[in-house]
């Protein structure tokens, strides 16, 4: 497991993407402040009892809430949180959103729950219907953690290291069959503040928690513009948190230009916030392929 340290508004380091590219993640150490720990878990976790007051958890008192920034909108400084958005514009260049992200709650569980096959990898349809083997990697994903999982069995992020250039797993022949670990599959541990990049190939699942830590996470994941966002954040303009974002985390948001097709391919990387923000501090370099306009 790779564990690195992260300044802010440099771009990943070369030993950082070789170790993303053999293992398909990296775990960075430290990259939220003690404050930005505070913040963000007393924001999920308000809405957390909000949702419990209101019945909407999960038969195990569980959350996993979609789109989290149209429904807390104090968790937007980490869309663009220098220490870890640096890696997304690393692999993924400026013309981006985010297509899909979640926070997810889980308190202790308190009964054996009934073995199922959690195993994917992220993406969709995008695994059935691009046809080339390994498929590409499209997005990369950022989670975010709020709670102490530096031990397993904490409803542990698990992945099968390297697993992102494999197109099928052995598994069961369903999701409700018994069926072994794949072997080799990792539990990473991790403390809170920690962040964990991973392509969204990379064949991972969670493990049951049934310590007595409440697992507390955040999942952003980047993809290009001319794909389809799964987020709903239509009505997210509407409202007074919009107007305290800045352009960057407006173009992420699926809020920026007037939405055409040509904008969203990239053809006017002038007019496009993060492009602008990157050529700023002088990082549209040419030893980074997808920071080529």
């Amino acid at each position: 497991m790779t564990q690195v340290e992260a300044p802010a508004w440099t771009p990943m380091s070369a030993e950082e993407r070789e170790a993303f590219d053999r293992d398909g993640y990296i775990v960075v150490s430290s990259v939220l402040s003690e404050s930005e720990i505070e913040a963000g878990r007393a924001a999920i976790l308000g809405y957390y009892e909000k949702c419990r007051a209101e019945g909407k958890l999960s038969a195990t008192g569980a959350l996993h809430q979609l789109s989290p920034i149209a429904h807390v909108p104090e968790l937007a400084f980490l869309i663009d949180h220098p220490k870890a958005f640096k890696y997304i514009w690393s692999l993924l260049g400026w013309n981006l959103h985010i297509y899909h992200s979640h926070i997810d709650v889980h308190p202790q569980l308190h009964e054996k729950q009934q073995e199922w096959w959690h195993w994917h990898q992220d993406g969709g349809r995008q695994n059935r219907e691009i046809e080339t083997d390994p498929r590409p990697m499209l997005s990369v994903k950022l989670a975010y953690w709020f709670s102490d999982v530096s031990e397993t069995g904490r409803g542990n992020f698990t992945v099968l290291p390297g697993s992102h250039k494999t197109n099928w797993l052995p598994g069961p022949p369903s999701r409700g069959v018994p069926w072994p670990q794949p072997e080799g599959a990792v539990q990473i541990t991790a403390n809170a503040g920690d962040l964990v990049v991973f392509d969204r190939r990379i064949w991972h699942a969670r493990s049951d928690n049934y310590s007595d830590i409440t697992r507390v996470g955040a999942f952003f994941g980047y993809t290009p513009r001319w794909i389809a966002m799964r987020d709903e954040n239509a009505d997210l303009p509407n409202t007074p948190a919009w107007s305290g974002l800045n352009d960057v985390q407006k173009q992420l948001l699926g809020g920026f230009g007037n939405g055409d097709g040509d904008h969203q391919w990239g053809h006017n990387p002038e007019t496009t916030p993060l492009y602008g923000a990157l050529k700023e501090r002088g990082l549209l370099d040419s030893s980074i392929p997808a920071l080529i306009p």
